[in-house]
This record gives structure tokens, C-alpha cells and sequence, in this order.
């Protein structure tokens, strides 16, 4: 295995809007598997692709780009553009034509700045539409055929414009009571439990996805007491689970961000980043603490071999199925634009339409990251 293939199993933010001299010589020697952007990222239309382009030159393998581009709050291009409508309100709007046409949308916009996964459709069940664990208006169902039905719509639209899709938040976030960013929920839901319910979406959509991610929560039933051991670290919820149970063997499988408080809480930096490898995730993902990635890049030296030749040779598979960005056109960016607008009114109607989302006068972090 070769050492300068390492930074192939990290996916790091950027720290600003345009690369510094710094940040590309860091960038240009660990060589970085991918990039996930947010909104200290974006300021113009005309920005966001001379970073990205930036962000592939400096790459001696194409990279993966991509953001969590859902709709709602969790739309990190409403800053440049029009909000598309959350998943929630697309599912009570009960068009499925509309759902399509936001996969469809999400899928053209994102070709067009040069993004080449998305961090979505979320696969979770809202048990609780006011619950406050990170899932507020993002779930498609509030039973497992309604999200089945729902995000495999838009799941379909969007890889269909040759943007590559990731279920989350496996096994589950949905009976989570904290919010994973702050705190490591506790979910003790047992296997059986799981497989008649919350995993349905999940193993449903598995050939249709092309790539997993991998939720911060405790599960007893999987990590028995007295260590609390989140699930994007667990060796039985990754490998023995989802993997050799459910098969999704060869699939692109990532963490969530490690530098959220359900991570951060609980484990060291070297054990989350060697166990997540171990454990059998391929993408480590460091959105925040970027000055850590060349720490990341010596925790992961210290793995087996054989352990880290399986994930590179995962996303070495997953790759191959990415598609080049299409040619820049500001004109085409405000026409796709115009059409999601028109996507949020069909959904909200014009009166709701005119109200971005907010959450009750409270910024969840995952609005704000």
C-alpha cells in the first residue's frame, strides 16, 4: 500500500471561500480523498466553481466534492439562490412529481458548480416532527414505506443527472433525543427492533445508493455498557451490520462529521479516526478542525495494510462512477435557480414560499456548519 494513497480515505472541509497558499501546499501534499463545502465557502455563483476547480487541480485523483444540499435549512446553496423546500414539506405536499423535480433540480445545480456527491437523501424516520435531534424538517416519512417511497424518488432524480447519492444517517438518528452535534445520543433499539423498522429505508434503497453514511449514536444492543461507543466507530454495526448482514459489502461508506460534540465527548482524535478505519467506514470526514487532516494523515499510517487496501480499493470503485462537471454558464445557474423557486412555491404556496427557514428563532448546528 502506498503511503501517499493515505489521504485518499479523508474528506476534509476548506477554511474560507478561496484557497490560500497554506491550505493548497497542505492540500497538495496529503492529497485528500475529498471535500465537503459549507457556508464559509460560498459567497457568488462565479466563487463557488473557481473553488472547486481549484480544489480538482490540486488533485492527482479526482477528488470527491460535495455538500449536504437536501433542501430547507439544510441548504448550504441558499446563500447564492433560491432555498429549495425541505424534505418534510415535499412528503405533506403528497405530489410526487414535486420530490422528483427536486432531485432532478438538486442534480443539475450541483453538475453545474462542479459537485459530484451529495450527503443526501436522509433515510431517517421522523417519530417526532419537533424532536430536537438535528432532524427537524429533513425526514421523508413518518413510517418507513413513506421515506422508502419518498427519497427513493429523489434519490433516483438526483443520480440520475450524475450526481452520486449517500443514505443517512445509518443505522438511524430518528429515536435519537439529543442532538448529535452536541451531545452522543443513546438509541436502544435492538437488531430486531432496527430491521422491522428504521433500517427498512435503508436496506430498501441499498442498491440504489451509492454511498452510506454513518450516524453518531450509542447502541447498546450492537456495544454493550459499560463503554458508551458510537456507532460510526462500531466494527458491528459497520462490518457485521451493514456490510456482511445487509450487503452492502463494496459500498463507499463514511462517518459523519468527526469533529461533532457526540465524537469529540467521547473518544480521542487518533481513536476516532483508527477505529472509524477499522471499524469498517472508508471516508473519515473532518469538516472543521482542518489543521488536524495532517494528524488524521499519521493516525491512519499506524493501521494494517490490509485493513486500509479494502477501503482504498472501495473508493477507488466508487470513483470511477464519477462524471465531469458541466461547462460554467451563469444564465444556466439563474435559470435552474428560477426553477427551484418556482419548485418552493409549488410546494409551500406563495405566502410560505416568501419565508426562508428558520427554527423557531433557534440555529440548530446543523443549519450553521
Amino acid at each position: 500500500m502506498e503511503t501517499n494513497l493515505l489521504g485518499q480515505l479523508l474528506l476534509t472541509g476548506v477554511p474560507g471561500p478561496a484557497l490560500d497558499s497554506d491550505t493548497a501546499r497542505r492540500f497538495k501534499a496529503l492529497q485528500p480523498g475529498g471535500f465537503i463545502l459549507f457556508g464559509r465557502n460560498i459567497v457568488s455563483p462565479e466563487q463557488l466553481r473557481k473553488l472547486i476547480e481549484d480544489l480538482r487541480d490540486l488533485s492527482d485523483i479526482e477528488p470527491l466534492i460535495t455538500i449536504d444540499q437536501e433542501g430547507g435549512r439544510v441548504s448550504r446553496l441558499r446563500l447564492i439562490g433560491s432555498e429549495p423546500p425541505n424534505a418534510q414539506a415535499l412528503r405533506e405536499k403528497g405530489d410526487p412529481s414535486l420530490i422528483t423535480r427536486h432531485g432532478r433540480l438538486t442534480g443539475e445545480l450541483l453538475r453545474l458548480f462542479g459537485f459530484n456527491l451529495d450527503l443526501c437523501p436522509v433515510l431517517d424516520i421522523s417519530y417526532d416532527d419537533e424532536a430536537d435531534n438535528s432532524l427537524k424538517g429533513r425526514c421523508y416519512g413518518r413510517n418507513a414505506q413513506e421515506v422508502i417511497s419518498n427519497a427513493g424518488l429523489f434519490n433516483r432524480a438526483l443520480r440520475k443527472e450524475g450526481i452520486l447519492s449517500c443514505g443517512k444517517h445509518f443505522p438511524t438518528y430518528g429515536a435519537a433525543d439529543v442532538d448529535p452535534h452536541e451531545f452522543l445520543p443513546v438509541i436502544r433499539r435492538t437488531k430486531q427492533e432496527l430491521l422491522k423498522e428504521e433500517v427498512l429505508p435503508f436496506s430498501a434503497l441499498l442498491p440504489e445508493l451509492d454511498s452510506m453514511m454513518i450516524g453518531h449514536a450509542w447502541f447498546p444492543d450492537f456495544d454493550p455498557a459499560p463503554e458508551r461507543w458510537p456507532s460510526s466507530l462500531s466494527h458491528n454495526i459497520i462490518t457485521k451490520f451493514l456490510r456482511d448482514q445487509l450487503g452492502f459489502d463494496d459500498g463507499l461508506v463514511m462517518t459523519d462529521d468527526l469533529d461533532m460534540g457526540a465524537i469529540l465527548n467521547e473518544v480521542t482524535f487518533e481513536q476516532a479516526i483508527q477505529e472509524a478505519v477499522r471499524a469498517g467506514n472508508d471516508l473519515t470526514m473532518i469538516c472543521h478542525r482542518i489543521e488536524m487532516v495532517e494528524q488524521a494523515h499519521t493516525h491512519l499510517a499506524a493501521l494494517p495494510h490490509a485493513v486500509l487496501d479494502a477501503a482504498l480499493a472501495r473508493i477507488e470503485r466508487a470513483k470511477r462512477k464519477l462524471v465531469p462537471p458541466d461547462d460554467w454558464s451563469l444564465d444556466r445557474f439563474l435559470a435552474i435557480n428560477r426553477e427551484i423557486q418556482d419548485l418552493r412555491v409549488a410546494t409551500l404556496g406563495p405566502e410560505r414560499a416568501a419565508n426562508l427557514s428558520v427554527e423557531d428563532g433557534k440555529r440548530s448546528p446543523v443549519e450553521l456548519y
